[in-house]
């Protein structure tokens, strides 16, 4: 175990259509915009992050048919590897994401992603990996809680630490605080925003919703305010770094790469909490989710 370093993700893959408008948007009308077309996803976008940091990184996910080539290489060309399920029936996922400032609006067709199943994450390549990290919109998958439940058995009996990145605050209200909880029940570390921290306690400061939620870490991220890691009883805040905006669009992937790539090779959550946040402000500075090859 002492050797490994390989870190899995598991989840979406996604093509973004990102339009940034010039000004206010004019409902019937017009409204003068920049477009642009991205690969993305969460899970997808983390292991690109990983894979630019030089890290060993393997993205299990599920597109069309016609496109496990084109995502294939994309991942290829920051350095992640793709294990990728094509679908003969069900188009790649896309998302069309709205930006304004330090908002977005998401809106969203899963596609192919629905298709993925955790059997695709083989326990061979859980016995050559550290991490296996999962994004919570994979509850929504056809395999369900279930499928997850096992998959998160599979990997810690292979002595694998299991992180998650619960989605969005929308998800969780839609599929329900309880049952996210009860799904993701035996991973070791849990990356939630403010926004998703507070509907899944029930709480709103952030030292009573870190201390609420049951996993050995918690890191709460709290945008430009930063982030707060809870660990063995401990908290501690790390001050994001202040950077221009340009797209927040997988600002919160680069972060969990940052964090575990460098919890892989110190074990330290603080320095890996830092090491988040210095991620997460390059991420913030392009368009799209992930780092340009």
């Amino acid at each position: 175990m002492a050797n490994r370093s390989r870190i899995i993700t598991y989840g979406d893959v996604i093509d973004d259509v990102v339009a940034i408008p010039d000004g206010p948007i004019r409902n019937d009308t017009d409204t003068p915009s920049s477009i642009h077309s991205r690969t993305g996803g969460s899970a997808a976008n983390t292991a690109a992050w990983l894979g630019s940091l030089g890290a060993d990184a393997v993205f299990v996910g599920s597109v069309a048919l016609a496109d496990v080539d084109r995502h294939t290489q994309s991942l290829a060309s920051v350095g992640a590897e793709a294990r990728l399920s094509g679908s003969a029936e069900l188009p790649t996922g896309t998302i069309v994401v709205i930006v304004e400032g330090e908002r977005r609006a998401m809106l969203t067709e899963r596609g192919a992603n629905t298709l993925l199943d955790p059997a695709h994450v083989s326990d061979e390549l859980l016995a050559e990996s550290r991490v296996l990290h999962i994004t919570g919109h994979t509850l929504l998958n056809d395999a369900g809680a279930d499928g997850i439940a096992s998959l998160i058995a599979r990997a810690r009996a292979a002595g694998v630490r299991v992180s998650v990145a619960p989605g969005s605050a929308g998800f969780i209200a839609d599929y329900g605080p309880e049952r996210f909880l009860c799904a993701m029940a035996g991973a070791d570390i849990l990356f939630p925003s403010l926004d998703e921290g507070r509907l899944l306690t029930g709480l709103d400061a952030p030292d009573e919703i870190g201390r609420a939620l049951a996993f050995e870490t918690v890191v709460l991220t709290q945008g430009a305010a930063g982030l707060t890691v809870f660990h063995g009883g401990v908290v501690t805040h790390v001050d994001a770094v202040s950077v221009p905006v340009v797209d927040p669009t997988g600002a919160g992937d680069a972060f969990c790469a940052g964090f575990l790539d460098e919890l892989v090779h110190t074990g330290d959550p603080i320095s890996a909490a830092r090491a988040g946040a210095r991620v997460a402000s390059r991420a913030v500075g392009v368009i799209g989710g992930r780092p340009q090859p």
